[in-house]
């Protein structure tokens, strides 16, 4: 009989929500920027910022393409929105990064790529943020694409770094991984990545697995109606304001993915799995929380 992951693997046990204390201000609980939006995607930041709050950031900002303003504001009251120099196709341009680096000088995580699109300057300036911005960054969607050299490499970080790839994304990054199919090879081929690159890997799917090249977690939450545009949106703000409330990168990664998973399994007990959208994974996260935290 072929042993299970569990038998072949040593996990790393989840790490625990704190309670807060009762003179908190929000100033305690950090502050996200997400990065992205452009003409047509304007609720994937608005996801994004909206699981950050519901992930516990006491401040969150959304930073989008100019076009985008108003579509992204009207999704949330609690976040703050500002736009950014848009190109003609409605995508950030490369211009702004001067102005990005401004305005995360106040934050303490960063999401960047819900929604962002592909262009040269945008290619260009995710790279830049990759290489030059020194604080922690979950980097999603285009962004990965936009990261992808087609040889495994990537640039060298400015700072932690958390990649969530799902499997296609993961094979543009690393292209001699199309073949592999075991789930112990995949799993073996982040760890070496993560190793590689510096990073914290999610490598997204039925079970999530998360590493850095040492550490691995494998998830055991989540379900089929998860599958549906918008979920991974939500897991990168959730994942960037765990750690904003100052869980490390592999911890916030790790914790994440497990509530997000939750979410969506108490989000399935209500609604069924074919009807799920990712909004309702923001809206049932407290309960994830609540759960978590009783051990339910």
């Amino acid at each position: 009989m072929a042993a299970t992951p569990e038998e072949v693997h040593h996990w790393e046990p989840l790490p625990k929500v704190p309670p807060r204390h009762p003179e908190s201000h929000k100033g305690d609980f950090g502050t996200v920027l997400v990065i992205g939006g452009s003409t047509g995607m304007a609720g994937a930041p608005a996801l994004a910022g909206m699981a950050a709050l519901r992930g516990g950031a006491g401040l969150v900002r959304v930073a989008v393409p100019e076009p985008c303003l108003a579509v992204t504001a009207g999704f949330e009251p609690s976040y703050m929105v500002f736009p950014l120099p848009a190109d003609r196709n409605g995508r950030i341009r490369l211009g702004a990064y001067d102005l990005l680096r401004r305005r995360a000088a106040g934050c303490d995580w960063l999401v960047l790529g819900p929604g962002l699109g592909r262009s040269l300057g945008l290619d260009a300036l995710v790279n830049r943020l990759y290489r030059e911005c020194p604080l922690p960054m979950v980097v999603d969607a285009d962004a990965l694409n936009a990261l992808a050299r087609g040889d495994g490499t990537l640039p060298e970080p400015g700072g932690p770094r958390v990649l969530t790839p799902h499997p296609g994304e993961f094979r543009r990054l690393v292209p001699s991984a199309a073949c592999v199919r075991a789930w112990d090879e995949k799993w073996e081929a982040a760890a070496v990545c993560g190793a590689s690159w510096r990073a914290v890997v999610v490598l997204k799917g039925h079970r999530t697995f998360v590493t850095d090249g040492e550490r691995r977690y494998l998830n055991a939450t989540g379900n089929p109606g998860m599958a549906t545009g918008g979920s991974g949106d939500v897991l990168s703000g959730l994942i960037a304001a765990l750690g904003a409330q100052g869980f490390d990168p592999f911890s916030a990664a790790q914790l994440g993915v497990y509530l997000h998973g939750k979410a969506g399994d108490l989000a399935a007990l209500e609604l069924g799995h074919a009807g799920l959208l990712a909004s309702d994974l923001v809206r049932f996260l407290p309960r994830a929380f609540l759960a978590t935290t009783e051990g339910v």
